[in-house]
């Protein structure tokens, strides 16, 4: 059984979260609060059994849905936490996104190099190439 590091916290019920979510918006069960929060009910379940944290999605739903400030609704399921912190890997690209993005900027570097060089040369020539708009005795 696979638990998220929230959980270690002894604080940590999100089933006093979905019980006051039951009571508020008068459900019978977690059915009636799943199809309320558009979700699916194993996720609920899954939460109950602290096996699915409460994630910032569900949150924002059960804001919408219940109007109940994000930090109300984290005190509620015993979140204290003030600042969360990212891992070193997250919002960075991944390695195959990253040779992409690389690939592509050297294929604009190429093209605009190339479309300099055309640039220069028609600069070039408009300078060596006779013009053709003279007046012609016929």
């Amino acid at each position: 059984m696979a638990h998220h590091a929230l959980s270690s916290q002894e604080s940590y019920n999100p089933n006093h979260l979905l019980d006051i979510l039951l009571g508020k918006m008068q459900l019978k069960n977690d059915a009636a609060l799943s199809r309320m929060l558009e979700v699916a009910p194993p996720v609920i379940s899954k939460i109950r059994h602290h096996r699915l944290p409460v994630g910032a999605s569900l949150l924002i739903r059960m804001h919408e849905v219940t109007g109940m400030s994000i930090r109300d609704l984290r005190d509620l399921m015993g979140d204290r936490r003030t600042k969360y912190r990212l891992s070193d890997a997250q919002g960075r690209p991944k390695p195959e996104e990253k040779a992409a993005q690389q690939a592509a900027q050297q294929a604009a570097q190429q093209q605009q190099a190339q479309s300099q060089a055309q640039t220069q040369q028609s600069q070039s020539n408009e300078g060596s190439t006779p013009s053709k708009s003279g007046n012609y005795a016929h």
